[in-house]
């Protein structure tokens, strides 16, 4: 996360504040509708991870002071100006699908995951949960920063690749909540919206690794990973930590990345529980081949009779 985005996000706390409020009245008066309203220790392990991720975000800036996006703008011969209204318009179509790649790998690559499955750790979803990001994990972050390498290369200002990453975060802000349903269908169909991405948190199938968009749904459309909201959702990790202690929330996943990797017996193993997806194991139980019984030939006889 650039020093834009974490300045969009600071400025925007007092709005998160009223949001989160404002929905905890709403659980209050009608808790019954659209699930309950979380716990006060989720909630506080929430609120905790997000401010401890503000208090260390500039030693992030010191532990990573490299930026690919920074190169990569450095050394494109392509410029766009942003002046011109429709760079702004493209330029957020083009960031939110670099998000799209980004967040899938967040999913689909073990490493990755030990920071991303933090946001996903809580077994509640409220506008609290969309506050609960990782801090200090500074190897996912840059490999995360490779997905806007291609913005950059396209002529969009460091600055606005920044900017639009940032207004992204915000707009997934308040699509954290249960108190809204579905809205009409043609928003439901092109944007990201509450129930899209309840289906997102869910850690039951059909739900699991499904609509990684940001701003736009339409990409999980093309590229098949889109799913609707069709039965309930249960939140939460496939296998629940079991703890709301915030640096447990952090990084116990990058422990148990470890421990598989010291645990391993072969470098295809070791790399395999880095950088394949999470579920990965070294020793998978091969499914056994469904072995033909020998039939005599009465046996047959009788089932052809059966058979006519």
């Amino acid at each position: 996360m650039g020093r834009v985005e974490f300045e969009l996000l600071t400025y925007a706390i007092p709005a998160f504040a009223v949001l989160m409020l404002v929905e905890w009245i709403a659980y209050r008066r009608d808790p019954d509708r659209s699930g309950n309203g979380g716990s006060a220790r989720d909630t506080a392990s929430n609120l905790t991870t997000f401010t401890v991720g503000r208090l260390v975000k500039p030693l992030m800036q010191h532990l990573v002071p490299f930026s690919a996006v920074v190169v990569a703008a450095a050394i494109t011969p392509l410029h766009l100006s942003p002046r011109s209204w429709w760079v702004w318009v493209l330029g957020l179509i083009v960031t939110d699908l670099c998000y799209y790649w980004a967040h899938r790998a967040d999913h689909r690559v073990r490493l990755m995951w030990t920071a991303h499955n933090v946001h996903h750790s809580s077994q509640h979803f409220n506008l609290s949960t969309a506050l609960r990001l990782s801090w200090l994990h500074p190897i996912p972050n840059i490999l995360r920063g490779l997905a806007w390498v291609p913005a950059a290369l396209l002529g969009f200002p460091t600055w606005m690749i920044f900017l639009l990453q940032g207004i992204g975060l915000l707009y997934q802000f308040p699509i954290h909540t249960q108190r809204v349903e579905t809205l009409p269908r043609p928003i439901e169909f092109l944007f990201n919206t509450p129930s899209h991405h309840r289906v997102h948190h869910g850690s039951n199938q059909p739900y699991i690794d499904k609509n990684y968009g940001g701003i736009f749904i339409i990409w999980d459309r093309l590229f098949g990973s889109f799913a609707a909201e069709s039965e309930p959702v249960r939140y939460g990790l496939t296998k629940n930590i079991g703890t709301d202690n915030p640096l447990k929330v952090n990084y116990h996943e990058l422990a148990a990345l470890i421990r598989d990797v010291r645990g391993a017996s072969t470098w295809r193993g070791r790399l395999g529980y880095i950088f394949g997806p999470p579920g990965w194991t070294e020793h998978a139980v091969p499914v056994p081949e469904p072995v033909e019984t020998p039939v005599s030939g009465r046996a047959r006889e009788h089932a052809g009779q059966l058979a006519s």
